[in-house]
């Protein structure tokens, strides 16, 4: 295949004013084989995945973030990321075409860079859920379930503070992620609650594909109680 699939795209880092060229998928190379209940995608060919070029990486102080990171960088946020991120970078290259290892590296550091600059919590969960989809890529579970974990616990933040208003991301979209993620982690209380918000809600959305999905989790979990008892 060679490089065929990939591009180059020039960005800008807010963090030190480098200007580089870091590798994207082209879209006409994503065949999707499946989608999961997660909205996961599990790709036909394991070198055409778009998750694997979704952070990118500063070559030159290591600042690594996703397209939905702020482009506003605070002084304290500037300082954080200096002190803990540039001056101990060790000018490694994540701009060409990346293994599984090198994206999961990849996204660790876009999550440390996101708790340094105090991203939304929007933000954070979609790298960390992301995290976790790539750990089910690779059938690595415990490590799938603890970022999961840690997913599910910032859509909860996001929700509380509604701070994915501006972005892609819905109320529904996020109920629906909380609901989803309870389920996988086995807090399944938690998940009925709410799934139960947008199916009692579904009057007032568009968004009638992700009420059906709420409704299709919530009677799957009926019966896997049903079969238990």
């Amino acid at each position: 295949m060679g490089n065929a699939h990939l591009y180059d795209k020039n960005t800008t880092c807010v963090l030190c004013d480098f200007s580089f060229k870091t590798k994207k998928l082209r879209s006409s190379f994503i065949r999707i084989e499946f989608n999961d209940s997660d909205f996961y995608s599990k790709y036909k060919s394991e070198s055409c995945n778009p998750l694997l070029y979704y952070v990118s990486v500063c070559p030159n102080c290591g600042f690594s973030f996703s397209d939905e990171f702020s482009p506003q960088l605070s002084v304290p946020a500037k300082k954080h990321l200096t002190e803990h991120v540039w001056n101990h970078w060790a000018k490694h290259d994540y701009c060409q075409e990346r293994s599984m290892q090198g994206a999961l590296s990849a996204y660790k550091l876009a999550i440390y860079c996101a708790d340094l600059k105090h991203e939304k919590h929007s933000v954070k969960a979609g790298l960390l859920h992301r995290l976790a989809w790539m750990y089910r890529s690779e059938g690595t579970e415990d490590q799938e379930m603890r970022f999961l974990e840690l997913a599910l616990k910032e859509y909860i933040q996001s929700y509380m503070m509604e701070d994915y208003a501006g972005t892609k991301m819905t109320e529904m979209r996020v109920l629906y992620l909380i609901g989803e993620l309870s389920r996988r982690i086995g807090k399944e209380t938690q998940a009925v609650r709410y799934f139960s918000r947008i199916i009692e809600n579904q009057s007032q959305t568009l968004e009638k594909g992700l009420v059906e999905m709420a409704k299709d989790r919530w009677q799957e979990m009926r019966e896997a109680r049903a079969l238990v008892q």
